[in-house]
């Protein structure tokens, strides 16, 4: 009985979220001179766009080709399309790209992008080369501000403004794309693209989750951006509810922000915690879909000079995590105007990275990237949000 009365309190919460949701749904994807933005849609809704144009289902195959394939925003460009067809999808759609506001480059090449919408609201998201490698990663946004309010976070002092949507989040990788050129050419072949994506900018995505769904469907279909599913990584402060539908739905890998081993201070430092708690959020990473040896979960663990980072804290860590396909991933603070909190030592964080190892577990320490332009992790919060900020100070 008590398992039964247990899967339908969770039913009622998941609907509870995707209703809070709904009253910050982002603007519709039809501008203001009638024309709708075709980057964003399903299949299927691309497919209804077409049929009401009286055109035959394989223009979806094209179009979804120059759009996401080939990164073509003007449909003058399309070559595979007659010319009548290029003049009536110009006058009834467009391919959209968010604003670049503005674009900074630290000191280690990391590139933090503030894009504008269509509304006016912003969001950052941030490009990290991998220093080995010919590659990188981009950190998408998913929400205008976060309702979170973790205390460590820049971001969580900016309140929630509205989701983002479909092609919003879709846009800032698509974007991303266009400012390093990196959309495939028949002249030039293949080319080294972006190639993972990281659900960790602005926002939690499990509080806009039918928004991040539908963009991530989108990156993943194989006749466009093709994205693996191992190439994508949800990160999430643990909305319990949801997590099961990430691992069922989409199979992206799944970290989640940690913290802390105890409730008293996770609920100071991760608020969402006194809402699930950390036996809770441990209970649905045990029984994430997908999880194995081969497809860990991330734990990530921002470390707090004299916070949460003692040797009782790493011993508890292990505890928690033992018998789990997973990794830790330990972050040096990185500092923000007005935060209350300093990054532990070097040799305290190498000390607790070394518990963990011998325990069997990975535990790297994320190297700080892009703190001089306040790109690295937590420190993300729109230019208009700091302006408005040093107002209220001044």
């Amino acid at each position: 009985m008590s398992a039964m009365r247990d899967d339908s309190l969770t039913e009622a919460e998941r609907a509870r979220i995707l209703a809070k949701a709904a009253l910050f749904d982002p603007p519709g994807d039809v501008l203001a001179d009638g024309r709708r933005d075709l980057v964003g849609l399903s299949r299927a809704e691309m497919a209804q766009a077409l049929a009401a144009l009286d055109e035959p289902a394989f223009r979806v195959k094209q179009l979804w080709h120059w759009i996401y394939h080939r990164g073509v925003t003007e449909f003058a460009a399309m070559t595979s399309l007659g010319r009548p067809l290029q003049t009536r999808l110009a006058e009834g759609f467009v391919v959209g790209r968010p604003l670049v506001a503005s674009c900074q480059t630290s000191r280690d090449q990391t590139r933090k992008f503030l894009f504008r919408f269509r509304d006016g609201q912003e969001a950052e998201t941030v490009y990290i080369p991998d220093r080995e490698e010919d590659r990188g990663a981009v950190c998408l946004s998913t929400q205008v501000g976060c309702t979170l309010s973790c205390r460590f976070c820049h971001t969580g002092t900016q309140r929630l403004t509205r989701n983002l949507g479909a092609a919003e989040i879709v846009g800032q990788f698509m974007a991303a794309r266009d400012a390093y050129g990196e959309w495939p050419s028949p002249a030039d072949g293949a080319t080294r693209l972006l190639s993972t994506i990281v659900l960790m900018g602005m926002g939690e995505p499990l509080y806009n989750y039918a928004n991040v769904a539908k963009a991530m469907t989108i990156v993943m279909d194989g006749e466009g951006i093709a994205l693996s599913r191992r190439r994508i990584t949800l990160s999430t402060s643990g909305v319990v509810p949801m997590m099961d539908r990430v691992g069922e739905e989409l199979g992206v890998n799944l970290a989640v922000s940690l913290h802390a081993v105890r409730d008293d201070l996770r609920d100071e430092l991760v608020p969402l915690n006194r809402k699930y708690p950390i036996a809770a959020l441990m209970a649905a990473c045990r029984r994430f879909p997908g999880a194995s040896n081969t497809r860990r979960i991330t734990f990530e663990y921002v470390m707090l000079k004299g916070v949460n980072d003692s040797d009782a804290d790493a011993r508890e860590l292990i505890r928690l995590i033992a018998g789990m396909p997973a990794k830790v991933n330990l972050i040096p603070f990185n500092p923000w105007p007005g935060s209350a909190y300093e990054t532990s030592p070097a040799e305290r964080v190498a000390k607790f990275a070394q518990a963990i190892n011998d325990a069997g577990f990975s535990a790297p320490v994320r190297a700080p990237r892009g703190r001089d332009i306040l790109a690295a992790c937590g420190q993300l919060k729109t230019t208009s949000a700091r302006a408005r900020a040093d107002l209220a100070q001044d």
